[in-house]
């Protein structure tokens, strides 16, 4: 691991994913009723849970409100989740204030061009391969598995694995 980032991950306290495209991947499915539906990777769950466990608090940040995104949230143990935000820059500063951090003990993760405002401010960005490449040009690490097939796994354990913490959460499983 670049020493760099490592020093970054230290610092972080806030993980923050955007959904479609991260934690799905980009894919929006209708019914005949017109009601959305998505498809979220178990990966990535248990690596959001495993990252909240460690002592990092974990959010959500979409530009989009849906009811999926509600459930799979709760069902994780997020608690902060932030939907509809026409602006995620100003609903990332919102909730800093809220938690009183400063934006280099936060990380994100996204895909897409409304994401950059608050790639380029985070302490640690995160994109995924099939990002548009002005996107991954402004990120510090781009994971190996694209968005909604274990993306958001890869950062959770990057950002373990360079706090020291990564061990102890799996210990559990080896016994």
């Amino acid at each position: 691991m670049n020493k760099r980032l490592i020093a970054r991950a230290h610092r972080i306290r806030l993980a923050i994913f955007d959904v479609d495209g991260v934690l799905t991947d980009g894919a929006l499915y209708l019914n005949e009723r017109g009601e959305e539906m998505k498809a979220f990777n178990i990966l990535d769950g248990l690596g959001l849970k495993m990252l909240s466990a460690s002592g990092v608090v974990t959010a959500l940040l979409s530009g989009r409100k849906s009811k999926m995104v509600a459930l799979r949230a709760k069902e994780i143990g997020i608690t902060h989740l932030l939907q509809g935000a026409g602006d995620k820059l100003e609903a990332y500063h919102r909730l800093l204030r809220k938690l009183d951090l400063a934006e280099e003990e936060t990380s994100f993760m996204g895909d897409d061009l409304q994401d950059l405002p608050v790639l380029r401010r985070c302490g640690l960005a995160f994109s995924v391969p099939n990002a548009p490449e002005i996107v991954r040009s402004h990120v510090h690490y781009v994971t190996r598995a694209p968005g909604g097939q274990g993306a958001a796994r890869e950062a959770c354990e990057f950002l373990m694995h360079a706090r020291g913490t990564l061990e102890n959460q799996m210990r559990s499983y080896l016994a």
